[in-house]
């Protein structure tokens, strides 16, 4: 499994722990999202990798309370600086990728949010106790949070599911139900030229959407069927989607957690934010769940 998390100076995956899975992407075919899901938005942090190298990466996030973003556990552990945060549909379709400039060694700082016509709101990760860094399938936990230094106003945020809404969906209704996925990850697709294999793609970066239905269900996890190929879907996650939410009946019920292949295109791994440890831990923060 693979745990898909995109750096944005480097077209390669960079995984932040090489355990059981690895940071999830970008929704793979699909649709462009434009105005359709406005309280998801793009994050960006500065994190060491397993050497010790900071890097920027990117991942997806949903604002839940005026002031409060869910996101997934990994692309909030060791953060270095604050995470920022833009809900502009396209973030760029091409190089630059209109990111402030940062010092690697001080991660982004909230008088840096202006970067090439566009704010990014600033905050501070916080990672619960309870993750397991993808090292107990029993206790994996890959949520999280990110506080905002000032409350956004002109966005209604998101709900969260009650605990156990997904219990109703178990097998055999799973199979015959849908979720919709939306994150900020890497397109892929054929390159225009050299090897003809689908990769992964640096650019463009703009909020997509996907319909994936239902795999597996587990007290931690909901597995979706991530390719386009599907006729029950049209896509999946890929590079750059962790974090991102899944939603039924209007609720939040998962976030992209990890991914099986390194093309993106088969079956996508979602943390449930349907349980008590989640509901728990957002409660903290203001966030109620229902």
């Amino acid at each position: 499994m693979n745990r898909r998390i995109l750096a944005l100076s480097t077209v390669a995956a960079v995984s932040l722990s090489a355990t059981l899975a690895s940071p999830a992407s970008a929704v793979t075919d699909g649709a462009l999202d434009g105005e359709g899901h406005p309280h998801v938005g793009m994050i960006a942090f500065y994190a060491p990798d397993e050497t010790g190298e900071v890097y920027r990466y990117r991942c997806t996030a949903t604002l839940v309370a005026p002031d409060v973003l869910l996101t997934a556990a990994h692309c909030t552990l060791g953060t270095v600086g604050d995470t920022i945060v833009s809900f502009e549909s396209v973030i760029a379709e091409q190089p630059p990728s209109g990111l402030p400039e940062a010092d690697p060694a001080t991660g982004f700082q909230g008088d840096q949010l202006d970067a090439q016509g566009r704010t990014w709101h600033a905050g501070t990760a916080h990672t619960p106790d309870s993750y397991s860094d993808f090292t107990d399938v029993k206790n994996w936990n890959d949520f999280a949070v990110v506080v905002l230094d000032e409350p956004i106003e002109d966005i209604t945020p998101a709900a969260v599911a009650p605990v156990g809404y997904l219990d109703q969906f178990r097998q055999p209704t799973l199979n015959k139900t849908l979720f919709t996925t939306v994150g900020y990850g890497t397109e892929v697709r054929k390159p225009d030229e050299g090897p003809q294999a689908p990769t992964p793609m640096s650019y463009p970066i703009v909020r997509r959407v996907a319909i994936e239905p239902g795999q597996k269900l587990t007290p931690q996890i909901l597995q979706v069927n991530g390719n386009g190929n599907d006729n029950r879907g049209t896509g999946g996650t890929c590079f750059g989607d962790s974090g991102g939410p899944t939603f039924k009946d209007g609720y939040v019920v998962a976030v992209t957690s990890y991914g099986y292949t390194s093309n993106c295109r088969y079956l996508d791994g979602l943390q449930r934010v349907d349980i008590a440890g989640a509901a728990e831990f957002l409660a903290a923060y203001g966030v109620s769940v229902g």
